[in-house]
């Protein structure tokens, strides 16, 4: 298939949440849009980054406002992409959606340009919601300057497995390919793209979640969102310089996430780092429930802190009984002095 519609998607602006339930879809996990976003802080005179304060441990400057750096990763927290729907002859549903591979540059700190790879235009690419048992139709196309796949986790023929050399194989820049498959197993999951040599197309921002939720449900939460861990290698070397959750160093110290007293978070936490072998989530003044790759509708452990490897995903659930501003981060001290930490600011009932 020829590129189609790329042209389109050329000057993508900043992804900002749009999208909401198709009509009669339901989704049981998902109570609404969630809490506002915090207000911007004002600006700061002291380092022009629109941040009030004068930096954070092992790095000065703060986080870069979203609207210049091109990410926003307040708005990539609940944004679930449920697609185009329509129903098919047996009364399944089918979902379709369009991604496109696009070359795009971010700053992802003060005066630090990223040269991305990316599905649509944003790291992390969007966030792809289904029911278990649908079928799913993914139009891809190929608008950047080297061959890429999509590779999702889950159960499909060998032919969708966006692998080089199997099916479709490597999609080369202005070509496409459709990945259909069926909606399972239910849980937290990912794609990215699997071309060789597969660390700098992760590394450089080809890669999103992918959640199948369970045919009849979870029980419902006040606030779902997601967390996708990742690095950023500026230097071409063989590690990272910053770490992130949704895209951007530091952001959620800058721009916390609002949530409310008592009501029920759901967090699907997805770990797609490159470079480094093992990444963390850890929460202060509370504890959580974890569900490994959030395939069982029971939970595993009731904890403060979790482990994955990369590809390794799960689902947290947890209530803050108090009111107040309460930490989140890796607990690696590298990786949160270089950009993985962040606030839960939680308002009273």
């Amino acid at each position: 298939m020829m590129l189609s519609g790329a042209a389109a998607l050329a000057g993508v602006p900043l992804v900002t949440a749009k999208q909401v339930p198709a009509e009669g879809d339901t989704h049981t996990g998902h109570g609404g849009p969630g809490p506002s976003p915090a207000p911007a802080p004002p600006a700061s005179a002291a380092n022009g980054t629109g941040i009030a304060h004068a930096g954070h441990a092992g790095f000065q400057g703060g986080s870069v406002p979203p609207e210049r750096a091109g990410i926003d990763p307040t708005a990539i927290l609940r944004d679930f992409d449920r697609g185009r729907t329509s129903s098919l002859p047996d009364g399944r549903t089918l979902r379709e959606w369009d991604l496109v591979a696009l070359d795009r540059e971010f700053e992802i700190a003060p005066g630090v340009t990223f040269a991305g790879w990316t599905y649509n235009g944003r790291i992390p690419g969007p966030t792809l919601w289904a029911r278990e048992g649908d079928l799913l139709r993914i139009h891809f196309t190929n608008a950047g300057s080297h061959p890429h796949t999509i590779h999702f986790h889950g159960i499909h023929r060998a032919e969708m497995d966006g692998t080089p050399g199997i099916g479709a194989g490597s999609i080369d820049p202005g070509r496409g390919f459709t990945y259909e498959f069926d909606a399972v197993p239910f849980g937290t999951h990912l794609y990215h793209c699997h071309q060789a040599p597969l660390a700098p197309h992760i590394a450089k921002g080809l890669y999103g979640g992918f959640i199948i939720e369970p045919r009849e449900g979870r029980p419902p939460a006040d606030d779902e969102m997601v967390m996708v861990m990742n690095g950023y290698n500026t230097d071409g070397g063989d590690d990272n310089e910053f770490y992130t959750v949704n895209g951007l160093p530091f952001h959620f110290m800058d721009f916390p996430v609002q949530v409310r007293q008592n009501a029920l978070v759901r967090i699907h936490l997805i770990n797609i780092l490159e470079y480094d072998p093992v990444n963390s989530f850890h929460i202060h003044g509370n504890f959580f429930h974890y569900y490994p790759t959030g395939t069982m509708l029971t939970p595993s452990e009731f904890t403060d802190t979790v482990s994955q490897v990369q590809g390794q995903r799960g689902m947290l659930e947890l209530r803050f009984p108090y009111p107040g501003k309460y930490m989140f981060h890796a607990h690696k001290t590298e990786f949160a002095e270089l950009g993985w930490m962040g606030f839960f600011e939680v308002s009273p009932a």
